[in-house]
């Protein structure tokens, strides 16, 4: 049946009104930590620069009938980091972001994005902020278990931490680092030698990232957050799209994820300042989307500028739906969508 059948909807309505009440709980969460919400607009020029980030594309016609290309924003990071250039200092959204290619049990098109920033406060602050409002979500949807297609979490254990290369090495048997260069750079023949012996199925024209993706989808992924929430952090570099390098290891950065039953919730970094490197990043990502997709999206030359003013800051972005999904024990992301889009 359709979404808007009225015995479907009855069936919903309970989940979804238990999706407002988590809503108005982390939104009052954060006022009484100090943050301010902001409201960043969809319409930008460009989406972000991650290789495998797609975006809905739109155009602008001005009143003189010129025509400007657009995209629906598929975070609010570059106008929240703005915002921290101007002034800001704690500030969150519950973003309504757009990703293309992405549909699934666990994706939507059109989803909600928690997300949140800390000026001059370590991303370390970003893990215990991330782990507080899956506490808090927990408790008001009154779920002392979360669970996901057999699996179950005790959102009030402590969490389980590793590396992303303990990871791999307890849970797919690859010693990630051995694979990694002095500046955290991948050699993609070396992991794919790794990846083989363990019984994964790469291609041969597969590079690191491809491969790397590989093996944490089906060896690392789905035994993170079983019992206990996981945080899985210290990317390697070529994985830390907009997170700075570790003050104590070069070959890693300051990125983390929270799962819980085996779903990624939260992705959290210690924010990037250094515009050259930031530009070589998003450069490097924008050819390889060209290699694969045949397209490429502009970099967004106000955020580069705006980086150069922007102080030291956490940032974490938390996928809401999935929190309500798993809090509420839903099947599925449109379960616990209002007005989900047709297959």
């Amino acid at each position: 049946m359709p979404w808007w059948d009225a015995q479907s909807h009855a069936d919903r309505r309970p989940l979804l009104l238990t999706r407002g009440r988590l809503k108005t709980a982390l939104r009052g969460w954060f006022e009484t930590q100090g943050f301010t919400e902001i409201e960043a607009g969809a319409l930008v020029a460009s989406p972000g620069n991650e290789t495998h980030l797609h975006a809905f594309e739109t155009s602008l016609t001005g009143p003189d009938a010129q025509i400007r290309p657009l995209y629906l924003h598929t975070s609010p990071e570059f106008a929240a980091k703005k915002l921290l250039a101007a002034g800001e200092t704690r500030i969150f959204d519950f973003a309504r972001v757009f990703r293309n290619r992405e549909r699934g049990r666990l994706h939507a098109p059109e989803f909600t994005m928690l997300e949140w920033y800390r000026a001059r406060e370590d991303y370390e602050k970003g893990i215990e902020d991330a782990l507080a409002l899956l506490w808090l979500a927990a408790d008001v949807a009154g779920a002392e278990r979360l669970r996901h297609r057999g699996l179950e979490c005790d959102p009030h254990a402590p969490a389980q931490r590793l590396t992303v290369a303990q990871a791999f090495t307890h849970l797919a048997g690859i010693d990630l680092l051995a694979t990694l260069s002095d500046s955290g750079m991948g050699d993609a023949d070396q992991l794919r030698v790794r990846a083989r012996r363990g019984g994964i199925d790469v291609a041969d024209d597969d590079d690191w990232s491809d491969t790397f993706a590989k093996i944490l989808t089906l060896r690392v992924e789905p035994r993170l957050g079983v019992g206990q929430p996981t945080i899985l952090y210290e990317y390697p570099v070529c994985e830390a799209a907009l997170a700075r390098v570790s003050p104590g290891d070069a070959r890693v950065a300051e990125r983390f994820e929270l799962y819980a039953c085996g779903v990624e919730l939260a992705n959290g970094f210690g924010e990037l300042t250094d515009v050259a490197q930031q530009r070589a990043r998003f450069e490097t990502e924008m050819a390889r989307k060209a290699r694969i997709y045949g397209i490429r999206y502009p970099l967004d030359e106000e955020l580069l500028a705006a980086l150069a003013h922007m102080p030291p800051a956490s940032g974490v972005a938390l996928g809401f739906d999935r929190l309500v999904m798993l809090a509420i024990g839903a099947p599925n992301i449109d379960s616990v969508l209002w007005t989900p889009l047709p297959e």
